[in-house]
């Protein structure tokens, strides 16, 4: 009888256990049935049909792009693209659901196996667009301040083994909490899952890794863009201005200075809000992470609209009277032109001196090899 008792209540117990990630936030909330469900659709809708046309475009400039440069730099805009697609395609499907179902949580994922993988998108697309701005910023940086040294190590193949290893990057990042290190849970008001934003030692420092990753990231893309504008504006506006005019480089800069300014607008606001909440060790503020959440999630429908709006098309509309023809990546730099010039001139100097001590008549020879002389065109037409 005890025994029998004793394994009915070892089978019931597991059922009154609260999981971890509705250990703080659980149904039954409030719902706005109409707004929520209306907004949460239109913006997923606006959202991918947006990232859906960038892509397209994008795909259809580098099919017909001749650049190096120019190429590796939309594989990183597309690796943009494709993640802020995913984003929203992942995370508003869920977000969406809820608001036209309202189902319930417990019922339906008992193991939080759902709203762990929610709360690993969140952070995963939320890191990538950052992430990815600052490798765009070191990539920018590298081709306008070492265009030679850039040329000979970023292929195509190359910026795609970089996008995936800022993926890779980002969805370590996301699976901490599921190796002990902070955790998941649901948010009010019950449509999506985050991570623990709290004091407790795991979730603060969880909390404190996502926080700072981002912000290191606007920090480098901001320092590396600024270096990048002010050698760009220096090569543009100098003596040689008309020679050295790059519609590539302003291009590429215009959109990647746009999509900095967007990033830090959108994410600031959220990820400051999270380390000081968590080193300040205060209640969290619902109100307030909700609106900075919606501030972030901007970005992912602002950013291929950067690419549609301020491609070199639209740039020659806005500014009809600026050369947009030079694309030599020398003409950048003349005195790496005039360099290679006098290195050329040196070495082949030198090489018809070896030659002259290995012929046994180097004058006759010399004269043989000089080529026949060309009359001008006029004197010609003269003399005929």
């Amino acid at each position: 009888m005890v025994s029998s008792l004793f394994t009915i209540n070892k089978t019931l117990a597991p059922s009154n256990v609260t999981p971890l990630c509705f250990s703080i936030n659980s149904q039954p909330f409030r719902h706005n049935n109409t707004t929520s469900a209306y907004f949460s659709a239109v913006f997923s809708g606006i959202g991918l049909s947006s990232n859906l046309f960038a892509l397209v475009v994008l795909a259809k400039t580098f099919h017909h792009t001749r650049s190096r440069s120019r190429s590796s730099f939309l594989l990183f805009l597309g690796g943009l693209v494709i993640t802020d697609f995913m984003g929203q395609l992942v995370t508003g499907s869920i977000v969406v659901s809820f608001h036209i179902t309202h189902f319930n949580w417990r019922q339906l994922d008992p193991h939080c196996h759902l709203c762990n993988f929610m709360g690993m998108s969140m952070v995963f697309y939320g890191l990538c667009p950052l992430l990815l701005g600052a490798t765009m910023a070191v990539e920018r940086f590298v081709g306008i301040n070492r265009p030679l040294a850039r040329s000979t190590a970023m292929t195509n193949s190359r910026a795609c083994s970089t996008v995936a290893m800022v993926w890779v990057m980002a969805g370590c990042i996301s699976l901490l909490p599921l190796a002990g290190l902070g955790s998941y849970h649901l948010q009010i008001p019950g449509s999506w899952c985050f991570l623990n934003i709290s004091s407790s030692p795991l979730d603060m420092t969880f909390g404190l890794i996502f926080s700072l990753v981002g912000l290191l990231s606007l920090a480098v893309s901001f320092l590396l863009n600024t270096v990048s504008v002010v050698t760009l504006l220096r090569v543009c506006c100098g003596q040689d201005s008309a020679q050295r005019r790059r519609d590539h480089e302003v291009e590429m800069m215009v959109q990647l200075i746009l999509i900095m300014t967007i990033a830090s607008v959108c994410w600031c606001p959220l990820l400051v809000f999270i380390a000081q909440t968590v080193l300040s060790g205060s209640k969290l503020n619902v109100r307030h992470l909700l609106i900075w959440l919606r501030f972030a999630t901007g970005n992912q429908v602002l950013d291929p609209w950067v690419y549609i709006l301020f491609r070199r098309a639209v740039l020659k509309r806005l500014a009809p009277r600026m050369d947009w023809s030079r694309s030599s990546i020398i003409s950048l730099y003349p005195a790496i032109s005039t360099s290679f010039r006098k290195l050329t001139r040196a070495s082949l100097r030198e090489t018809i001196d070896h030659l002259d001590h290995i012929r046994p008549n180097p004058g006759k020879d010399r004269q043989e090899d000089t080529p026949l002389p060309v009359l001008d065109a006029t004197a010609a037409s003269s003399s005929i």
